[in-house]
């Protein structure tokens, strides 16, 4: 199995995002993108966002959708 990495950055608002490719699909950093928020603690914002209800409801019916275990 070849597996394909390319690394890239962009600038939006003042704030530089990385995001990676690997073979087809794009990864975005959430952490880069909370810093917006708060350049000091990102973590606080992923943290409050990843344990919010929305988020969560969203996490399972992606799982639903996408991982026939669950």
């Amino acid at each position: 199995m070849v597996v394909k990495v390319s690394k890239k950055k962009v600038t939006v608002k003042g704030i530089t995002i990385s995001y990676k490719k690997i073979d087809n699909n794009e990864f975005i950093s959430l952490t880069d993108i909370s810093r917006y928020k708060n350049r000091s603690e990102p973590k606080y914002v992923v943290k409050n966002w990843i344990r919010s209800k929305e988020t969560i409801n969203f996490l399972g019916v992606w799982e639903k959708l996408n991982n026939p275990d669950f």
